[in-house]
């Protein structure tokens, strides 16, 4: 299976962003663990900080991808034009989150983009992208 892995504004930052709160391994350090742990599947990944930019990958997606993991970031509880995508698009998304967004500041506590996609990982640090990419297949 083909899954695209999609991180959006500031994971770029992983390793060094609030440590206490993301952990300091990078994604691009984490990256050669989830490929060892899932080699049955295809793992292709992207990051931007830009919200059209991932809307574009996503709509790609959909052409060339079996499925997507998506962390958002931010826009998880801003875009709706990123919960629209994921709604138009035909293949399965679902999103992560590295720290439990249900347990941080209120205005992180609802998720646009959750409720277009088809399950939510949020609070099992790096893990929580093993858990979404189990749950697809």
């Amino acid at each position: 299976m083909r899954i695209l892995i999609i991180n959006g504004p500031n994971l770029n930052l992983l390793g060094r962003r609030e440590p206490h709160i993301y952990g300091n391994v990078s994604f691009d350090e984490y990256l050669p663990l989830l490929r060892q742990r899932f080699p049955q599947h295809e793992l292709a990944y992207y990051q931007s900080n830009h919200e059209g930019c991932l809307i574009d990958k996503l709509q790609e997606a959909d052409r060339l991808f079996d499925a997507v993991v998506m962390n958002p970031g931010a826009y998880a509880h801003t875009s709706i034009a990123l919960a629209d995508c994921v709604r138009a698009i035909g293949i399965p998304v679902v999103e992560v989150h590295i720290s439990d967004i249900s347990k941080r500041e209120p205005y992180r506590r609802h998720s646009f983009t959750a409720e277009a996609c088809k399950g939510c990982f949020s609070g099992f640090g790096m893990e929580s992208y093993d858990k979404a990419i189990g749950s697809i297949g």
